[in-house]
């Protein structure tokens, strides 16, 4: 079984300013399908708040900061501050996030093993915990 986890991505360190890539397989444990992101996010406001049946997502902050935050089936909580990047957060199939306390100017790249596709969200917390 997959487990939600830090990855860290190449960093190249030069006076001009770093550069960070990545590549397919290599830095990211699936074959990317489709990439998104989130920006302009109001002070106080949450985005996520669902699982995938499927789809595998890694989260990266390419500018400012958030917290991921994890919801087990039983309720217990687990919280990651993403603010650098050169790493992200890997979320497995049937993992409960929600995005919170966006820094002014933040922006999240998310990327996606599976096409966008509106049955594999799951949007109830309880179905979650029944799936």
């Amino acid at each position: 079984m997959k487990k939600t986890k830090i990855l860290n991505l190449p960093r190249i360190q030069d006076p001009r300013g770093n550069l960070t890539f990545l590549q397919n397989q290599e830095h990211v444990p699936f074959d990317i399908q489709r990439v998104f992101w989130t920006y302009d996010v109001p002070g106080g406001e949450r985005r996520g708040g669902h699982a995938y049946y499927q789809q595998e997502e890694f989260i990266i902050a390419l500018s400012g900061s958030f917290d991921v935050v994890i919801t087990t089936p039983s309720g217990e909580k687990q919280s990651y501050t993403l603010n650098r990047s050169y790493y992200g957060l890997y979320l497995p199939p049937l993992t409960w996030r929600h995005m919170e306390n966006f820094s002014t100017n933040s922006l999240s790249l998310h990327l996606s093993s599976q096409p966008f596709d509106a049955k594999d969200y799951i949007r109830d917390f309880n179905a979650y915990c029944n799936a």
